[in-house]
């Protein structure tokens, strides 16, 4: 290999500006026994954990490069659970910080997660429309539920039963028994996209929010509770096909653990849809809010408070009766309703800026805390009394100067390289490198662009408006607003000489400035100089200015035009030069190298093109991004430039050779503008997800060929996770609770080489044996015995089994237990683990990857496990991969007369082993190895229902409901004769 041009790599080096994203939820967190005080929000791809006493960040996790898109705290507040864009969810210890547990199973980000009441189960719902049960302790997936047509916006689970509550944005809400990961009611009472729902006064309530004023409760009772007061829930009995009827929807009552019947509404204030809905941590308050800046809080009344308060309402409408008629009908109307549960809280109102989520929790002394994120990159904490009558809520703590309120439009490094200036919308920032702390805040208006002026002491800001500013970044004034431009000013340059700048915007002009030090105007009795700038030419042209650049040597002036071109002028006298024409869309964004030799522009039409400044002519268009390029700047000193476009990614080019040095994934979103630093040390970009990324020039020397094949290699793999779902010949639709992955397929890959390997091995052990005994018979010398392969060798294995077993155990596979997460009750814990690895529903990398290989090389490794199950070796894992080969490929199997005789040995050696062995695995392995025959309950409820509609008739079970329904009407008549008896 000849020697090859090596780069030294630009690495990130932090991320700031950013105080929480809005498409996250915020949760609280408790940290040194402390509730109420931290916060959970996500920053991208990172979790920031706020201290809201002290208005600085307490821990932050660091991601990878997916943005974070739902966060849920357990019950026991030790761990933090995080859904990521691209499906997965990882966990991670709130002590430590570390991720202790990952989890790859949804083919969409991440939309809702929630913690069963022991904290070892974990639901989560996506964008695939899908919800997965995960087990904790196990770290596998338990069930796959599919059934919602829309996006699943909520989830949670019910305490007193194995039910879990989904909602989604098909307008339906699904209780599902995890049991039978079946499910059996289906609520249809919304008529928009179902937003939010939660659980209150300990499951008894269900609360939905969609796209209405309106939040529907729903009671929730057992199927046994029903019966024996029946006159408080009304039995849904569905229609003869089986459909939902009704606002409750359907009910499979021969399954249904519980009853929902719809007990009323309360009326939200807000506009819009509700954008969340949650509740605190006793169940007792609701928060809500919609698309506007209100929060709205509900209080469920205990028992005997909602009793308190039904008495003294009954009393008021007493008195004013005015005769015993209309006692009577009043009698027969007072029944204890919402409105003697459910009571109206002081709301928490936002003025400057909409709620994006809202985490509420329930403290000392009915103090109620409420944590909100702002669409401005703010996050704030409430307070407030829920037991005070007229309560008002009041603002701890608001956290907001350590980032900008809109997205970041333009960045400026300092001359020392120690300061960057950021320019948005509202205002202006000067962050200090080295720490990324924010040092100085300045209120402007619309930015489009800034420098610093010589001497870092002043900055020059470019208004939307066509304004100039001089700001004095260590005192924080304004100095002078100078209307530069009558519209928009897109681009201001220092003049190489350090005495001027240039300036263009979209009336048609590029203007020359000159500083200059003046008296101040504002303090007529100090005698210190203020920065000022004098206009001393003008350039007029055709079309809008969109960039100016002066080359280093100060001998001509490049000017990008809204007409595609890029037309360059002596600076002297202004004469026109030469036109660069060539972009199909305007150009954005241009710079002039150090030596004054090349200009390089970035368009709107996704290209870069290089240019020669001596005549004009390209050297090269080089296709740089996916959208619009919208940054670009010269290494000083260097051929190289670094270029930005709305694709979020930062590249790295040489213009001498025209290659692509290095693509840095960047931002989530757009990304705005970049800069690099005078000694070419440091490149800061920023963008539409508000953050400010630092990139550092490493001493760690970059390939070019070694990178292009990382690339390669990172797209083929993106290509190969299709997130699709594993088909089996004969099993459709198996519907595991995972993904196929690149774990799994290249797991796949390794198990057929490893096979192909064995069996090659084994051929020639066997030729050598028939040699040696011809050699035995002949009295002659036995030839020297085969060498391993150089594989089996690299994994320091001596014969096939040996290999065999190496490659499964290096698969992951979830089979340890991790006793941090059996905190309440272990013997549970492992029992649950123990049957998931059992019954085949512990899924993996390894089932993954045992569903992708072929039935000819399921056969060949089943012909292997005996083996190894001699051995005595690694017991567990070959039964579970035994199990999971029978369970997945059972039919083929038992049709297959050669395989008859290795099933029945592998079930006699893993009876053997496992009895031997002492473990939790009895019977239940077994069971699997057995026919699997039995009868299917939803089958034969399905034939019921066909049977109905067919004969028309009425089985059993709706003979019953008519007697029981006939049985309660009955019953309400005689309560009512007797009150109205008794008030007379």
């Amino acid at each position: 290999m000849g020697l090859t041009k090596q780069y030294l790599r630009y690495i990130p080096a932090g991320n700031f500006n950013i105080i929480a994203s809005t498409d996250c939820n915020v949760v609280f967190l408790t940290l040194e026994g402390q509730e109420g005080r931290y916060v959970g929000v996500a920053a991208c791809e990172d979790i920031i954990i706020w201290d809201m006493r002290l208005g600085e960040r307490a821990l932050v996790l660091p991601g990878d490069k997916y943005e974070v898109t739902q966060l849920a705290s357990s019950p026991d507040k030790r761990f933090l659970a995080a859904g990521y864009s691209d499906g997965t969810v990882k966990v991670f210890n709130l002590k430590s910080g570390e991720n202790v547990t990952s989890f790859s199973g949804h083919r969409g980000a991440i939309t809702c997660l929630t913690y069963d009441e022991d904290g070892h189960r974990l639901a989560s719902g996506a964008k695939d429309t899908d919800i997965i049960i995960w087990d904790v302790v196990a770290e596998a997936g338990l069930h796959r539920l599919t059934g919602h047509k829309g996006i699943v916006t909520q989830v949670r689970f019910l305490n007193k039963y194995n039910v879990l509550v989904s909602g989604s944005k098909d307008t339906f809400v699904k209780f599902w028994d995890l049991d039978t990961s079946h499910c059996f009611k289906t609520l249809v009472g919304h008529r928009s996209e179902v937003w939010g729902l939660t659980l209150v006064k300990e499951d008894k309530y269900l609360v939905t929010g969609c796209g209405d004023s309106e939040l529907r409760v729903w009671s929730i009772v057992s199927k046994d509770s029903a019966a024996a007061d029946s006159e408080n829930v009304d039995k849904v009995v569905p229609d003869t096909e089986g459909f939902v009827t009704g606002e409750e929807g359907g009910d499979l009552d021969g399954i249904s653990p519980l009853q929902c019947k719809k007990a009323g509404s309360v009326l939200r204030s807000g506009r819009g849809r509700v954008t969340s809905l949650t509740s605190d941590n006793t169940g007792q308050v609701i928060g809500c809010h919609g698309t506007d800046g209100l929060v709205e809080l509900f209080h469920f009344c205990s028992d005997q408070d909602a009793n308190n308060r039904f008495k003294k309402r009954q009393r008021k409408e007493r008195k004013k009766a005015a005769n015993l008629e209309e006692a009577v009908s009043n009698q027969q109307q007072q029944e204890m309703g919402l409105k003697d549960e459910v009571r109206r809280l002081a709301s928490v109102k936002v003025t400057d800026s909409k709620v994006k989520s809202v985490d509420i929790v329930m403290g000392r002394g009915e103090e109620l805390r409420v944590a909100l994120t702002l669409n401005s990159n703010c996050v704030e904490l409430y307070s407030l009394h829920v037991s005070m009558k007229e309560a008002e809520s009041r603002c701890l703590r608001k956290i907001s100067g350590q980032g900008h309120h809109s997205e970041v439009r333009s960045v400026a490094f300092s001359s020392d390289n120690l300061a960057i200036v950021s320019a948005s919308a509202e205002s202006i920032k000067m962050w200090n490198r080295p720490s990324l702390a924010c040092l100085r805040t300045v209120q402007t208006d619309y930015v489009l662009t800034s420098c610093f002026v010589p001497g870092d002491r002043h900055v020059l800001v470019g208004l939307k408006s066509g304004h100039m500013l001089i700001v004095d970044i260590v005192s924080g004034d304004v100095l002078e607003d100078v209307p530069a431009h009558s519209s928009e000013l897109w681009s201001i340059y220092l003049m190489p000489d350090q005495r001027g700048c240039v300036s263009g915007g979209s009336d048609a002009t590029v203007k020359f400035w000159q500083f200059e030090l003046i008296n101040d105007p504002n303090n007529t009795e100090s005698k210190a100089k203020v920065l000022s700038v004098l206009h001393t030419r003008t350039l007029k042209l055709e079309e809008n200015v969109l960039c100016v650049r002066i080359s280093p040597n100060n001998r001509l002036i490049a000017v990008a035009l809204l007409d595609s071109t890029v037309q360059i002028f002596f600076v002297d006298t202004l004469k026109f030069f030469i036109s660069l024409y060539g972009h199909k869309l305007p150009v954005l964004c241009m710079d002039i190298s150090s030596d004054s030799t090349l200009i390089a522009t970035g368009s709107a039409d996704r290209n870069v093109k290089i240019w020669g400044l001596d005549f004009g002519d390209c050297h090269r268009s080089l296709f740089a991004h996916d959208d619009s390029v919208t940054g670009l700047q010269f290494v000083p000193r260097t051929h190289q430039f670094f270029t930005c476009g709305k694709d979020g990614r930062v590249k790295q080019w040489d213009a001498d050779s025209f290659d692509k040095i290095i693509t840095l994934q960047a931002h989530h979103g757009e990304a705005r503008s970049l800069a690099v630093s005078p000694n070419g040390q440091y490149v800061v970009s920023c963008g539409s997800d508000r953050v400010l990324r630092l990139f550092e020039r490493s001493a760690e020397p970059l390939v070019l060929e070694d990178e292009a094949e990382e690339e390669r290699e990172a797209l083929d793999n993106e290509a190969l996770v299709t997130g699709e779902e594993t088909t089996v010949p004969g099993h459709i639709g198996l519907n595991l609770p995972s993904k196929k992955t690149v774990g799994s397929e290249k797991a796949a890959e390794q198990l057929l080489e490893c096979l192909e390997i064995c069996r090659d091995f084994r051929a020639k052990l066997d030729e050598y044996n028939e040699q040696v005994k011809a050699a035995e018979s002949k009295k002659k010398k036995p030839p020297p015995p085969p060498q391993p392969p150089a594989l089996m060798v690299a994994y320091q294995a001596s014969t096939p089994e040996d290999f065999l077993i190496e490659i499964l155990q290096r698969i992951r596979s979830s089979t340890e237990v991790d006793t941090n997460y059996i905190n309440k009750d272990k013997i549970a814990g492992i029992v649950r683990f123990t049957t998931a690895l059992v019954t085949g529903i512990c899924f993996s990398d390894l089932e993954e990857a045992l569903l992708l290989l072929p039935f000819t090389s399921v056969c060949e490794l089943l012909g292997q496990l005996p083996a190894l199950l001699d051995r005595g070796h690694q017991t567990e894992l070959v039964c579970r991969t035994m199990i999971f080969l029978f369970r997945v490929h059972h039919s083929p199997i038992v049709n297959n007369q050669a395989l008859l005789p290795i099933v029945g040995k592998l079930q006699q050696l893993a009876i053997n082993r496992v009895t031997s062995s002492g473990k939790v695995l009895t019977l239940l392995v077994f069971c699997l190895l057995q026919d699997m025959v039995g009868y299917n309950l939803h089958g034969l409820q399905f034939l019921q229902r066909e049977l109905e509609a067919k004969e028309g008739i009425q089985l059993f079970r709706d003979a019953t409901l008519e007697k029981k329904n006939k049985d309660r009407q009955k019953k309400k008549k005689e309560r009512v004769a007797k009150r109205a008896l008794m008030m007379l």
